[in-house]
């Protein structure tokens, strides 16, 4: 909860001295009616009437105003909502590397499959569009609510070549950027298990991401201690950069995901799914409080009418 204009709320400190006006009246007015009329015709002139009832009249007033100047600060509080028109890019990598079997049964199965987890549990309103890269990006599939277009697609990746991570970011976001247009919210999912060769500076086109507010969710994929089959026979170690990957998805204000188990990358694509269908949108509250102050106020002075027949 937080508050358009805060130091209205200094006018809350004035309660205390009403209360404590209210209290010093009350115990004065009985002491004169003590003064002045006779213990015997007490009952009579002056009847006994509930305290609580009284007293609880002047305690909705005081909680009344109370909430009248809450609302006059304009609160206003931020909850996640479902977003419509939500577009993901998963961007991910097929380069050679993927090959590699230190993620089982290999980094590119584990992929496809965790990828293909996002398509299955993602909201019907969002829309999934799958670039993949090696030395070229390539659209697979536009930004579609159709899962079984995007899960054709992703059945199509093969592993070769190497890695362009610039590129493919740029082709991601330019995708992003066509389907989302300028109101409705996108995200890329950045999936690269190997250091970028060639192509665009992957940190240029973060900064870019960020200016359209388009954040960067990236994910590390591998073990320092992977390997493929080189030209000559020998293994070809292919550790993963999960530095650069961290870089861009802290310039983009996404999230940056290290993961060498396939089980733990498709629970990260599960949480992603509910995270893009939603964003968080900061409410004003002070129609809310106003009537309810309103009806705190009313019902203060409705009490004694009912009770005693007048206002006090």
């Amino acid at each position: 909860m937080s508050f358009q204009t805060p130091a209205v709320l200094l006018a809350l400190l004035g309660l205390p001295l009403l209360l404590a006006f209210y209290v010093r009246r009350e115990r004065r007015a009985r002491r004169t009616r003590d003064a002045l009329v006779p213990p015997a015709l007490m009952a009579a002139v002056a009847p006994r009437r509930p305290r609580w009832r009284r007293h609880g009249a002047v305690a909705l007033q005081a909680l009344a105003l109370a909430v009248l100047i809450v609302a006059l600060a304009r609160p206003q509080a931020t909850r996640a909502v479902p977003v419509e028109q939500a577009t993901v890019v998963i961007a991910t990598d097929r380069s050679g590397s993927m090959l590699a079997r230190d993620v089982a049964p290999s980094r590119l199965e584990a992929a496809r499959r965790a990828a293909g987890r996002l398509i299955d549990t993602a909201p019907d309103d969002l829309r999934i569009g799958i670039v993949a890269f090696n030395h070229a990006p390539t659209v697979l599939q536009s930004p579609t609510r159709d899962r079984a277009a995007a899960h054709e697609a992703l059945a199509g990746v093969r592993a070769a070549g190497s890695t362009a991570t610039g590129d493919a970011l740029a082709a991601a976001l330019r995708l992003a950027r066509t389907a989302s247009g300028k109101r409705a919210p996108a995200a890329i999912v950045l999936l690269s298990d190997g250091k970028s060769v060639r192509g665009r500076d992957a940190l240029a086109v973060a900064d870019e991401a960020r200016a359209a507010r388009i954040p960067v969710y990236t994910v590390a994929l591998g073990t320092a201690s992977g390997t493929i089959e080189g030209s000559t026979g020998s293994s070809q170690p292919v550790p993963p950069d999960p530095d650069t990957l961290r870089r861009i998805a802290e310039r983009t204000n996404g999230r940056a995901y290290a993961i060498a188990d396939a089980d733990r990358l498709a629970a990260v694509y599960e949480r992603l799914g509910s995270e893009l269908s939603t964003e968080k949108r900061t409410e004003e509250m002070t129609s809310v409080a106003a009537g309810l102050g309103l009806v705190l106020l009313l019902a203060g002075v409705a009490a004694p009418l009912r009770w005693f027949g007048r206002l006090a």
